[in-house]
């Protein structure tokens, strides 16, 4: 109670002082500049209810203190910002303490299940292949204490996207950790409990913080200077939005709304020290200036979500939380085994119940270092703007890597397993490469904005890798445009902004091979392309801004349509009411080898498409889950959140 209580004031304390902030500042120091907001977004998401119910107040200040510290212009800025998310309480049946419930596991064609259960579904922790099995017949492997592994509190992996259809799902529990803490064992990482979730920014790393820096410049001559600042920040790269290239120097939390919030919103700040130096104008560019950038803060990746969230890109933190259940208390595996397989008289795919130490992720190594850090050059030259980036950082988004010490399921052998889905979380380290150009062409009146970057190091899925995973050489790029148009039958009098953008991915070192069954490699996919497309238009002095956001994953098949308008009520108050509604078929044809058939414990996982039933390696036999996610990507795998949103802000 007393962390509570503590939150709780210190949320009060931060938007109360976002209330009187402008008035005592100013009451002190006429050069303290002030401002800040307080704000409720509400969306409704169909099928579920409501979805998000957060409320924000935010605190901006700063001041110039003019020649300091041997520095012009030094100056001093921050922006406090706390957030209370009421849908953990006013929609626990779907997000909080009252959340999931029991879950039944599918045998896909089994005559065994439908004999015993009198359908195709076996219950939590009793499976054919495990507690529902014959006493005293099945191996420890596949045994565990469903007393303190209960079905209660569960949702099936994907259940809100699609059904099984003969695929891998695992049972993920989704009440917050200190409700139940299975699933919650990745030390610091997933595991969140109800306040972290209600009350976001107050955490460890401080994120109510969300700008403290000093900034101030140094003259080196008649127009060149030093430019430094130092602090909590963000530190912008590329000329792009919503999707990121040169955009990664700060992680980003998609727990907020995936890719739907403003990146300004959900990048994540860091402990940041730039030194930039501006020549100015020079002989052969028109501005030029050098930035050095170094992140001495401690290393967090991407917040991703949890099991149990409104929002969780991929999905990603449902997959992670079910496989730490799994390795920490066992779990139950729907259609893992084809039911001959293990002698009986069945044409059908069987459920297994796995011990603990068998399947799933043990552990996160997360890295220690303070050495993220690069160089920009950036300028303009016959009016075209250029940036040339480096930037060594650790990836953001997680890795598994396989080939870590578990249990034999059927021999009790503890030893490292080639093609076994046990798996350590890492994040490796990433150099990009990378450049951007904008320039306007006159005749066609038109801005065109382009990245590229190339990285070396990152790692992805791969089924044909004893590890399971291996690094490829990513290509990335997007090509931007934005006009100002006329639409006569929309507006005579103002110019509607349209902007469409088209990022394109090339994994370099790609592999993707035919297998008996289906193919196997990287689910990842060689080449994709995602387009976006921004219509904005204004009316009555600019006061009401209806628009309209798009965007589709080519191999996805599926998008988004996002319209809203933006009504400035006056200059304080601000409503924005919009709908995000998403279009394809979802995960639904986005199989990929699920390792069923990787035989990790040859000869007793071999099937009969294995030509040596003692080597390892997957024949191909796929379902949805878990690697189609990948697949299927951000708008594919948020395909069920259709949602109705507003936003309601007052700002001083």
């Amino acid at each position: 109670m007393k962390k509570i209580s503590k939150i709780l004031t210190a949320l009060g304390s931060t938007t109360l002082l976002a209330g009187v902030g402008a008035t005592g500042a100013h009451a002190q120091d006429e050069q303290w500049d002030t401002a800040g907001f307080v704000e409720n977004a509400t969306f409704y998401r169909d099928g579920v209810g409501l979805s998000k119910s957060r409320n924000t107040g935010q605190f901006e200040f700063s001041k110039d203190f003019g020649k300091k510290f041997g520095m012009n212009n030094f100056r001093v800025s921050g922006t406090l910002r706390a957030t209370y998310d009421a849908v953990y309480d006013l929609n626990s049946e779907d997000y909080g303490h009252d959340a999931g419930g029991s879950r039944s596991f599918e045998n896909f064609g089994s005559t065994t299940a439908q004999a015993i259960y009198g359908g195709t579904d076996s219950p939590w922790g009793q499976s054919i292949l495990g507690n529902g099995g014959p006493p005293g017949a099945i191996p420890p492997g596949f045994l565990y204490d469903v007393s303190s592994n209960p079905n209660r509190g569960l949702k099936v992996l994907g259940e809100d996207m699609h059904d099984p259809m003969g695929g891998v799902t695992i049972g993920v529990p989704v009440r917050p950790c200190d409700k139940d803490s299975r699933g919650c064992g990745l030390d610091d990482y997933m595991d969140y409990d109800t306040n972290d979730l209600r009350f976001p920014e107050f955490n460890d790393e401080l994120d109510f913080i969300r700008e403290l820096y000093f900034e101030g410049s140094v003259p080196t001559g008649d127009m060149s200077e030093w430019f430094f600042r130092v602090g909590k920040q963000q530190v912008v790269w590329g000329r792009t939005d919503l999707f990121r290239v040169l955009d990664v120097i700060n992680p980003v939390d998609f727990s907020r709304q995936n890719i739907y919030d403003e990146l300004e919103d959900i990048r994540i700040p860091q402990w940041i020290a730039t030194a930039e130096y501006r020549w100015g104008a020079t002989d052969i560019f028109d501005d030029l200036n050098l930035q050095v950038v170094w992140n001495f803060d401690q290393f967090r990746p991407n917040d991703l979500g949890q099991g149990g969230t409104p929002y969780s890109i991929l999905d990603a933190g449902s997959f992670f939380r079910a496989m730490n259940n799994c390795w920490e208390n066992g779990c139950t595996v729907s259609n893992f085994v084809p039911a001959g397989a293990i002698g009986l008289d069945d044409p059908g795919l069987i459920a297994a119940d796995f011990a603990p130490g068998v399947i799933g992720i043990r552990k996160v190594d997360m890295p220690s270092g303070h050495d993220q850090g690069g160089i920009k050059l950036e300028g303009v030259y016959k009016s075209v703007g250029f940036s040339l980036n480096y930037y060594h950082y650790y990836q953001q988004l997680p890795t598994l890597r396989g080939d870590i010490e578990s249990m034999n399921a059927f021999t009790g052998e503890i030893a490292d397993w080639d093609h076994l889905i046990a798996f350590d979380i890492n994040f490796p380290e990433v150099d990009l490469f990378g450049g951007s150009l904008d320039f306007y062409i006159d005749a066609i009146k038109t801005v065109f904005r382009v990245e590229a970057t190339y990285t070396q190091g990152e790692e992805f899925a791969n089924s044909i890798e004893p590890d399971l995973y291996s690094e490829s050489d990513v290509m990335r790029w997007v090509l931007g445009v934005d006009r100002n148009t006329f639409i006569p039958f929309l507006n005579k009098k103002r110019a509607f902004l349209i902007s469409g953008q088209v990022f394109g991915q090339h994994l370099l070192d790609h592999e993707l091979e035919k297998a008996p069954l289906g193919d196997i490699g990287m689910p990842d996919w060689e080449d994709n392309y995602i387009a976006t497309l921004l219509i904005k238009g204004w009316y009555k002095s600019d006061t009401i801004s209806p628009q309209i956001i798009m965007a589709y994953d080519y191999e996805a098949e599926a998008g988004t349509v996002a319209p809203s308008v933006d009504w400035l009520i006056n200059d304080n108050w601000r409503l924005i009411v919009g709908f995000n509604i998403k279009f394809g078929d979802g995960m639904g044809d986005q199989e990929f080898d699920d390792c069923r058939t990787c035989n990790p414990f040859p000869p007793f996982t071999a099937s009969p498409a294995h030509a040596d039933p003692m080597q390892s390696g997957s024949v191909g036999l796929s379902g949805v889950q878990p690697l189609g996610r990948f697949r299927s990507g951000p708008l594919g795998s948020a395909s069920e959140e259709d949602e109705f949103q507003v936003t309601l802000r007052y700002r001083f």
